[in-house]
């Protein structure tokens, strides 16, 4: 269920405690870790599940190799419980202090930018982000406030039984879906750059994998949602998409409790994110069951 965002103002939300000059070289950097680091990586996200979904199911898939690759890297300055941050597609710090934060900026900037937002804890990705907007800036936008949900229970409303899982040979008219839903959440057209064949990969494998969900009437999609990230505990829901001419109908609200009661009937907690400035998708989640565990903040780069 996605609305226009507003522009948000990136001086309104300074964490001011976590930025003061620091000399470079006074802290220890941030090292890449490897294969060994693995089961010690896993250990420290399951302690943090829900926050943690996005790159503990990419770890539990790929794996943890020094040389990088589809996983991406994996950085620390020593236990991986005191600091951690996944760069990749998303930069993600995972945990850390000022210090921590101060050496993975370093790192990060260390090289030419191949990621595309940095996300995360928002008492973790705001201070990162100051970090790096000297060098990394501007951002294309901020997104300071976003509530992250929760439900390990079944939903509290019904869910819809036309919401089912997508089937191959219906790729091209849920593509259409999805790209409308990610032009209007992100403000940009996913199929810029290489003509769309990145994004339409994403959305056939969620497709393949049973993780892309969907209600068609006429042949068409009036609501959808994918499971982004699906972790041994948690299920990450993304994408969530009303077409506007159902949009009030409760389409919203129904086809979100069957995605949830599909992710926690398999044993895991179901999540979400959402802009807190989304107040009808706040209520229709709220009413699905699912409850403010933290807050995440996303800044979004062209």
């Amino acid at each position: 269920m996605r609305f226009p965002h507003r522009r948000f103002s990136w001086q309104a939300v300074r964490v001011r405690s976590l930025l003061e000059p620091a000399r470079r070289g006074r802290y220890a950097p941030a090292r890449q870790l490897a294969h060994r680091d693995l089961a010690r990586v896993l250990r420290v996200l399951d302690s943090d599940p829900v926050a943690s979904c996005m790159v503990a199911a990419r770890l539990q898939e790929y794996g943890l190799d020094a040389r990088g690759g589809s996983s991406g890297e994996l950085w620390s300055r020593g236990d991986p419980a005191d600091s951690l941050c996944f760069s990749g597609a998303n930069l993600v710090p995972l945990r850390g202090d000022r210090a921590a934060l101060r050496a993975f900026a370093d790192r990060a900037a260390r090289w030419p930018r191949v990621c595309s937002s940095v996300v995360g804890r928002r008492e973790l990705a705001l201070p990162l982000w100051e970090m790096l907007a000297d060098r990394w800036g501007p951002e294309r936008e901020v997104r300071a406030e976003q509530p992250l949900l929760a439900l390990a229970e079944p939903p509290l409303a019904a869910p819809d039984p036309q919401v089912r899982r997508v089937r191959s040979e219906e790729l091209e008219r849920y593509l259409t879906a999805a790209i409308a839903m990610f032009i209007e959440e992100v403000g940009v057209d996913p199929r810029a750059g290489d003509g769309g064949r990145g994004y339409r990969r994403r959305i056939s494998g969620l497709i393949e994998s049973g993780r892309a969900w969907a209600r068609f009437e006429d042949g068409e999609v009036v609501y959808k949602a994918e499971v982004g990230s699906l972790s041994r505990r948690t299920g990450q829901i993304q994408g969530v998409w009303v077409h506007p001419e159902v949009r009030g109908l409760g389409y919203g609200t129904g086809g979100t409790a069957a995605v949830a009661n599909a992710v926690v009937a398999s044993g895991r907690t179901a999540s979400l994110y959402v802009n807190d400035y989304n107040t009808i998708a706040r209520r229709a989640y709220g009413r699905v069951g699912f409850r403010q565990i933290a807050t995440f903040a996303t800044v979004l780069l062209d």
